[in-house]
């Protein structure tokens, strides 16, 4: 991944940032993207400020770390990291207008992109492999149909306040057990939906305090009898959480933050989630060094049966160029119910070498 940047002298840009990825063991897992290919442009309303982008560009909404809840703006990339964060590019026309009273944004969207899901040789899927072919919408322009969004953010004093609201094609498919030729894959179907959401952080002194709630309708969810069933459902879900920083601890040059995340899905068991009922417990030490090191452990557990999944991360930058990222997970004591029972013996260990010039 590359980014080009152009400005001219009244201020008006252009960025580029093309992706590609190739994988030599599944080939779902080699794509490439435009992450990033808009115009922007700027002034002044009176006391405040208005801006506008047109093009392929990527929002980021939210504020807790165990799942973006209220992050759908973009798709998610998921053969490139199963934790949901890495986003695809999306056209829309993105204006913010924004003052000393906050900000407000408004998007208009089109050409959905459908989410990437791992191949009959990748890892970290489903017991049924993802069929792409076979993707259907719920809209009669299918992946052109127009979304529209928009979110209004304040602070005030130390509480950051977030109002959104979504209204087109979900990101989140529903994936429907369909047979082809001799055997089951699973078709992705995306429904229109309507998403409001609330993000929030509170911020005193050492603590920050985060909420994040949304309640979506038109969403077609899991039922379970005698056979796999989906029936549209509206249900709210919401992560709730703080963070404590340490700093200088033991004497040392260096922040320790501890965090604690507790993520609910309404839908309880029939959640088309990991996420329904879960306690993620983060440890992050920063060093502060002239490497900047980091390093992160993290358990996930559920509240409902066993399931567990202890992670790990190291960060440091090697040279002016070269930095180093590993991350490790391990699923343990996966129950039978949850929706993590196919990645059970999917723990893993990654290694990133990045080059920056």
């Amino acid at each position: 991944m590359a980014t080009a940047y152009v400005e001219d002298d009244e201020g008006t840009s252009l960025t580029i940032t093309p992706f590609f990825r190739y994988d030599t063991g599944d080939p779902e897992r080699t794509h490439a993207d435009l992450r990033e290919a808009f115009v922007l442009m700027y002034g002044d309303v009176g006391e405040d400020e208005w801006e506008l982008r047109l093009g392929v560009d990527r929002v980021f909404w939210g504020v807790v770390e165990s799942r973006p809840l209220i992050d759908i703006v973009n798709q998610t990339d998921l053969v490139e990291h199963p934790d949901e964060k890495t986003k695809m590019g999306q056209l829309m026309a993105h204006v913010t207008w924004s003052g000393d009273w906050g900000a407000l944004e408004l998007f208009g969207m089109s050409w959905h992109r459908p989410r990437t899901f791992p191949g009959r040789h990748g890892r970290l899927r489903s017991e049924l492999v993802v069929d792409q072919t076979l993707t259907s919408y719920e809209a009669s322009a299918e992946e052109w149909h127009l979304d529209l969004a928009g979110r209004f953010s304040a602070s005030f004093g130390p509480l950051d306040v977030g109002l959104s609201v979504f209204d087109g094609t979900s990101r989140e498919p529903t994936l429907l057990p369909t047979l082809v030729g001799s055997g089951l894959v699973l078709a992705p179907h995306y429904e229109l939906i309507r998403q409001f959401g609330l993000d929030s952080q509170l911020t005193t002194g050492p603590w920050l305090l985060k909420l994040e709630a949304i309640h979506r309708t038109g969403a077609q969810n899991a039922r379970l009898d005698q056979n796999l069933r989906y029936e549209e459902e509206d249900y709210t879900a919401l992560v709730l959480g703080g963070e404590y920083t340490i700093y200088s601890p033991w004497e040392l040059d260096a922040d320790l933050s501890l965090l604690a995340e507790w993520t609910y899905d309404g839908r309880g068991r029939w959640a088309t989630n990991a996420f329904e009922n879960d306690l993620l417990l983060v440890a992050r030490l920063g060093l502060n060094d002239e490497q900047s090191t980091e390093f992160l452990v993290s358990l996930l557990s559920s509240l409902d049966n066993s399931s567990r999944v202890l992670g790990a991360e190291l960060r440091r930058r090697l040279s002016d160029n070269w930095s180093l990222h590993v991350e490790a997970a391990a699923y343990m004591g996966v129950d039978e119910d949850d929706a993590m029972y196919a990645a059970r013996r999917d723990s893993y260990l990654g290694v990133n070498l990045d080059y920056n010039f």
